[in-house]
């Protein structure tokens, strides 16, 4: 059998190691990224601070994105890919869409407290998430278009629904984030609860949808109906 020459072995290995810096450099601009934009928002930041939090040359910045608007693009496509696969693993266990979509609104709003990144991200970056086509946006499309085709919600406009759900859940976590004082243990439930009947779902189905069993938002799914 013939091997390749150790040259060659030499010359894969070191292209490897290069690859894996150049990926650990990125992630860690995206992640210092991802920090400014929970606290501050995409206003007032600079590359200099970025690269600095990131501990990454300001010449290398130019490597991995053109500017600071692709860097904040990807930052926040990052933080939507964490939160879409939160979503999949703690709805995974229910059937129907209005249950997938009441816990997906409710471990949303608990963002502030499970991964408050995410919360301040989504925060002020609002009508970015809104717009997306990752995150909870085209999960909650999806789950509010199979209730009204089975009969669940009687909304007759989808994406006017998903406009309403954005909107108020946003202003919501905006609210945790900025006025925890009036916050209760059961606000997550309540506005859940109201969001169905605003939907056509019956109060009691509502309230009883909207408090079904939550897996621990910082371990993993539960088992459950």
């Amino acid at each position: 059998m013939s091997t390749a020459p150790q040259g060659a072995e030499t010359a894969s290995s070191g292209a490897s190691r290069h690859d894996r810096r150049r990926t650990r450099t990125r992630q860690a601009l995206i992640d210092a990224a991802r920090e400014f934009l929970a606290t501050r928002g995409n206003l007032d930041i600079s590359i200099q601070e970025i690269t600095d939090a990131a501990d990454v040359g300001f010449g290398s910045f130019y490597n991995h994105f053109p500017t600071k608007d692709d860097l904040l693009q990807a930052a926040i496509e990052d933080a939507l890919e964490e939160h879409a696969d939160m979503l999949d693993r703690h709805t995974a266990h229910f059937q129907d869409a209005a249950t997938v979509f009441a816990a997906s609104l409710r471990v949303t709003i608990r963002l502030a407290d499970s991964h408050p990144q995410i919360a301040g991200i989504l925060s002020r970056t609002g009508m970015r998430y809104l717009n997306s086509d990752r995150g909870l946006a085209p999960r909650a499309l999806r789950d509010i278009t199979r209730a009204v085709t089975d009969g669940q919600f009687d909304a007759t406009t989808p994406p006017l629904a998903l406009a309403i759900t954005g909107g108020s859940l946003l202003g919501l976590i905006h609210l945790r984030l900025e006025h925890p004082e009036l916050w209760t243990p059961d606000t997550p439930e309540r506005f859940t609860e109201q969001l169905l009947v605003g939907f056509g779902m019956p109060r009691g189905l509502a309230r009883a949808t909207a408090r079904k069993p939550l897996p621990d938002l910082t371990t993993g799914p539960i088992s459950g109906p």
